[in-house]
């Protein structure tokens, strides 16, 4: 498996692209993930433009069983994040497979 981009690597990639300094490139991913932190807790979803969403979701409360001795449990409502792929992504990524006709 390739190596993962490192955040560095990330801001160096930017800043040349962008014609900015380093400095300005970390300013600005920082800026962009607070603020996708930020308006997900708000508002309760955040679009990532060319990626996806970040969604805040409500889980119910459920019954579950404890794997280790069969006890049943409640498991009490909380809230989580996902993040959904846009489409174009995941087919750039991921072609769809073609079906036959």
């Amino acid at each position: 498996m390739a190596e993962r981009m490192t955040q560095t690597q990330l801001i160096k990639k930017l800043a040349e692209s962008a014609g900015v300094a380093n400095k300005v490139a970390k300013q600005m991913l920082e800026t962009f993930a607070a603020t996708a932190v930020t308006e997900t807790k708000k508002n309760g979803v955040f679009v990532l433009p060319g990626l996806g969403r970040l969604v805040r979701v409500e889980r119910k409360a459920r019954m579950g069983r404890n794997p280790a001795t069969g006890e049943s449990i409640k498991i009490p409502a909380k809230k989580v994040v996902k993040f959904r792929v846009a489409k174009a992504v995941k087919d750039a990524i991921v072609p769809p497979k073609k079906s036959k006709s």
